[in-house]
């Protein structure tokens, strides 16, 4: 394959995975998968091969035990089992960038020269190292690693003309479908540093969807308990896709919400359209966003607070929910810049050529996992020492 001058920046995201070419003339473009710049990051076991994006989702719609939604969130599970089979999880996000790879060479006629890979600025080497794996397995070589608050820093201040003198501070806030981080990037004379980032597992807009799906279980379970319950644990094939059919209604009716006052859910099984409202979504998403705007709170307390603050800057597919910057803007005083498409603000960032940048400092005392970077600021538990990885942040 001849090389071709162009740059290539991947975001793997647990929902959806995003690359941004940028030209040897610095113009940029998304690659597009069936026309859309979303590669949906799912994978579906078939005949031998694995399936991935929309081609996989709709594979799970007949063998959903042979279906990983979000092979992301399973960064330390070593393996996955789709229906009798092991697979690890470095072949699985392979799957994905494998995609990429074909869809960009396909697009351009020739592999990129150079190819960066976004990762979470709390990961660790290990998470890292497995990514790494992946992009090998992929034919991607061995591409640099940006951490992701660092990819959407650059990026928002290229494309907004933000005013973000060398010394000051901006703060990413990341809500995406999985996972939520927020960091605090500090502007250098030789490019970006990370000075901290906290995350929250369980504080993504999969957990909204879920308070939705709850909200539903109760409104129907006492007309409708055998089918709920079906919807809830299912067991058989039948209920399986129709529960992935449920939550996929619950996902678009969400996003419709961001710019729409009400919409409807079919639910299946007990075949109703379940009515729903921006407020009503509102109250049900509010116990999550309120996590997060607490974290992002003590992260940018924590973090050299005598350093001006430049700018706080919304990332990720949730962060479109008007809660979100209304929330943030009551606890920071500082109103929030989001861009039109927040998906792809880390891919773009990504894809251009970025000066030098640091991560923050791992464990000093020796005893991180490895699996993530642990906070300098987290205080040491007593002795004895504890085993490895018994006192760093949870896993991510």
């Amino acid at each position: 394959m001849i090389a071709v001058r162009y740059r290539l920046g991947i975001d793997f995201g647990t929902s959806n995975t995003v690359a941004v070419i940028h030209e040897g003339d610095g113009r940029t473009r998304p690659v597009l998968f069936d026309g859309f710049p979303l590669l949906p990051s799912c994978v579906c076991a078939s005949t031998g091969k694995l399936l991935v994006g929309r081609e996989a989702m709709h594979a799970a719609r007949v063998r959903p035990e042979l279906f990983e939604p979000h092979p992301k969130r399973r960064i330390d599970d070593g393996t996955v089992l789709l229906g009798a089979a092991e697979v690890p999880v470095s072949g699985l996000i392979a799957a994905v960038l494998t995609q990429v790879r074909a869809e960009t060479v396909r697009t351009m006629g020739g592999d990129p020269e150079t190819v960066v890979l976004t990762y979470p600025a709390a990961w660790g080497p290990r998470r890292r190292a497995v990514l790494l794996d992946a992009a090998r397995l992929a034919g991607l070589g061995t591409p640099q690693l940006v951490p992701e608050p660092v990819a959407a820093a650059a990026f928002f201040v290229a494309a907004t003309g933000a005013a973000v003198p060398v010394g000051s501070r901006v703060v990413v806030y990341d809500f995406g479908a999985g996972t939520f981080d927020a960091s605090v990037v500090t502007r250098t004379a030789s490019g970006w540093e990370v000075i901290a980032s906290e995350g929250l597992d369980d504080a993504g807009g999969l957990d909204v969807d879920t308070a939705i799906v709850e909200h539903l279980g109760t409104v129907h379970a006492a007309t409708h308990p055998q089918e709920m319950q079906r919807l809830v644990q299912p067991q058989t094939v039948a209920d399986r896709r129709a529960n992935r059919n449920l939550w996929e209604d619950v996902r678009t009716a969400k996003e419709i919400l961001s710019r729409s006052a009400a919409t409807y859910i079919h639910v299946p099984l007990i075949e109703q359209d379940a009515p729903l409202g921006r407020e009503q979504l509102e109250r049900l998403a509010r116990p999550v966003v309120d996590r997060t705007v607490a974290l992002t709170r003590t992260v940018l307390t924590s973090a050299e607070p005598t350093r001006p603050l430049a700018g706080l800057f919304l990332v990720g597919g949730s962060s479109r929910m008007p809660l979100v910057a209304t929330l943030l803007h009551r606890a920071t005083g500082v109103a929030p810049t989001v861009l039109e498409q927040p998906e792809l603000v880390v891919a773009e960032g990504s894809a251009r050529p970025l000066a030098t940048t640091q991560v923050a400092p791992t464990c000093t005392r020796g005893w991180c996992c490895g699996w993530r970077t642990c906070s300098p600021r987290r205080p040491a538990r007593p002795s004895p020492a504890p085993s490895p990885g018994a006192w760093c942040s949870s896993p991510r």
